[in-house]
Order: structure tokens, then sequence, then C-alpha cells
């Protein structure tokens, strides 16, 4: 900020002063908003993938093999023989990791000038229903998400105990699947994790418009009915999928 017309003799008695008001940040704020948007963007698309292919839980065997499973090995062969066995997932495992930093460093350290920049002022219920309870509990909704990813990982892609079952087998996906949700604890904790991936989701598309520089009247209505849509669907799709095999429908 520049200030015009200095009151010389005022600055000489302290009263005000030419140094800035904070530090300049190493990284800005825009940018890091920016990174914010774009693995948020990663995240999504990433979500949207997994569900679609989750689906697959549901459809019927392929010469005696699940579907489900069967789409599990074309995953780990996909780009051969450019690529070894197992080459794609692990550039999207990586991609996804280094996005997950990323936006996690974001999160918090937007967060920590957010309330240095705010001090005791506090804003509640301006937007009110649920763009309130969805913007107050992004950092929530975020660790409750992290510490999904960590759990799923330990559970269904390693196979690592206690968070897996004991029946684990590698590439067994369907099997796995079966093991892991016929446990009701495991299977309340994926819906809890769902609805608040719902809430992220909802609040995330939307900011993710403004971050990415889309501040037009039509552009903000079709994000706002992406950011209500997406997750909505996205959630539905993946409770139903555990929940059907704690109930025993699904086998």
């Amino acid at each position: 900020m520049t200030v015009k017309d200095v009151d010389r003799e005022a600055i000489r008695h302290g009263k005000i002063t030419e140094q800035p008001l904070r530090e300049r940040p190493a990284y800005p704020t825009w940018a890091m908003k920016l990174v914010m948007a774009v693995t948020g963007l990663i995240f999504a698309l990433f979500v949207v993938f997994h569900m679609v292919g989750n689906l697959k839980v549901f459809l019927p065997d392929h010469d005696g093999v699940p579907a489900i499973n069967v789409y599990g090995e074309w995953l780990r062969s996909l780009g051969e023989p450019l690529l070894p066995h197992e080459g794609f997932l692990w550039i999207f495992r990586v991609t996804l990791l280094t996005a997950l930093i990323l936006h996690v460093h974001g999160a918090i350290t937007l967060h920590a000038r957010s309330r240095k920049s705010r001090g005791k002022f506090s804003r509640t219920n301006l937007m009110g229903g649920l763009d309130s309870s969805a913007t107050r509990s992004m950092l929530i909704t975020g660790v409750l998400l992290l510490a999904f990813v960590i759990f799923h990982l330990l559970d269904l892609t390693m196979g690592v105990a206690p968070a897996a079952p004991e029946s684990f087998v590698h590439g067994e996906i369907q099997n796995n699947m079966v093991a892991t949700f016929s446990r009701w604890p495991v299977t309340i904790f994926y819906v809890v994790a769902m609805l608040g991936l719902f809430m992220h989701l909802y609040h995330g598309i939307r900011l993710m418009a403004s971050d990415l520089g889309i501040t037009g009247h039509k552009g903000m209505k079709i994000f706002a009915f992406l950011a209500a849509v997406i997750p909505a669907l996205t959630v539905i799709a993946n409770i139903i999928m555990p929940v059907s095999i704690a109930l025993g429908v699904l086998s």
C-alpha cells in the first residue's frame, strides 16, 4: 500500500511507520490458491474415476473372474510394453502423492495466513445453510479425508493389518472388498468419510471457479451446478458399495 503525503513528524514520534503491515510471504497467496485449485481438480477427477472403476463390483463375472478384478489387472498392465508392469499405476500414485503434499501444505498455510490477517475479527453465518457449514468444516473434513486415505491405502491397497482383514490377497480386489466391508466399523467409517467428502468437494469446486479466474455469472452458475451434482453422485455411489456388502446384498 502506498501512502501519500507522509507526515514525517508523526513518523519521528512513532505514531505511524513506513514499514509494511506484514512481511511479504515467500509464495503469494494467489499462487497458493491456484495450486490448491489445480490439485483439488486432480483429486476431484480421481475420485470420479475411482468411483466408476469400483462400480464394476456390481457387474457379472468375466469367465469366472470378477469384473472388478479384470479391471484391476487392466490398470496394472496399462501402458505395456512401453511402461513396465504397474508402471502407469506408480506414475499415477506419485502424481497423487505430490498433489496431496501440495494441497495439504497449501491448506495449512492459507488457514494460518487467514487467522493472522483476521485477528480477533470473526464472521459467522454470512452465507447461511450448506454454504456456511461447508466453509467452516473444510479443515475438519480435510483432516478426516486424510485419515481415511491413509486407512484406505493400508486396507485395500497394501493389505497391512490391522487395517486390512486377515484374508487379504493382493490382486483379489472383490474378495478384499467383501472381507473389509463385512466389518461394520470399517463400513461406518467409510460412510462418514464419504459424507465429509461431499462437504469438501461441494465447497472446493465452488472455490475452484474463482481461484482459476472464472468469475463470470454464467461460469459461476455452471460450477455451482457441478459442485452439487458431482459430489452427490460420487458419494451416493461410493456409499452403496460398502453398505451393500455389509448387508449381505453383494458377496
